[in-house]
């Protein structure tokens, strides 16, 4: 078997060498690190681009909804700038949660997800924001339009995950805080703003 272009001889890096979604800001691409099943919490290596165990999750809390990022996204000043009361982005990639009615028990897979929303969170000053998608072709999440279309307890279930989940007894961690919950159109200037910012920051 012969492979014509050297790109399809070494497996892409998860941030750098996928796209960022065939529709991107409304179907986005998502790289899937952890799962509602995960009790450890997986991050993807920088350098390397594979999984690496970043912390065991301090308490009985586990995401309630898959976990990962969007491929070529970075968080800087444009996503910064939409957030009022951080000082800058994490410089990280945009963080995605993703629904499914049919549980997906491993991470390390991409999949195509339709953004509906997101949660505004501020982390020790800085814009961590965590968008809200489902599944594409999901039979039960798939006509969703927007965050007002899925059940108001699974965005409870998010929010009260990511406002929690680094406390541990005796230490609350660092200063966490939910902003605000936003719906489809936001999540669309949000993601825009982070392909941008990841072209300032890396280029084409």
């Amino acid at each position: 078997m012969s492979f014509p272009d050297p790109f399809y001889r070494w497996r892409p890096h998860p941030w750098h060498g996928l796209e960022a979604g065939p529709n991107p800001p409304e179907l986005v691409t998502a790289y899937i690190e952890i799962t509602p099943f995960d009790t450890v919490k997986y991050e993807v290596d920088k350098m390397t681009g594979y999984l690496r165990v970043d912390r065991p999750q301090r308490t009985s809390s586990i995401p309630p909804a898959l976990y990962g990022f969007v491929p070529r996204t970075y968080c800087g000043e444009r996503v910064g700038a939409l957030s009022p009361e951080a000082e800058r982005g994490d410089a990280d990639p945009l963080d995605i949660c993703v629904l499914s009615e049919r549980p997906i028990d491993r991470a390390e897979i991409l999949l195509t997800a339709r953004v509906i929303g997101g949660i505004q969170m501020v982390d020790n000053g800085e814009a961590d924001d965590k968008i809200i998608a489902v599944l594409e072709n999901d039979h039960i999440y798939s006509d969703a339009a927007d965050i007002k279309d899925v059940p108001k307890i699974l965005v409870e279930r998010l929010e009260h995950y990511f406002s929690t989940y680094k406390r541990r007894p005796g230490n609350n961690g660092t200063p966490v805080s939910i902003t605000s919950i936003y719906g489809r159109e936001q999540a669309h200037k949000v993601i825009a703003a982070s392909i941008a910012d990841y072209r300032d920051a890396y280029g084409d």
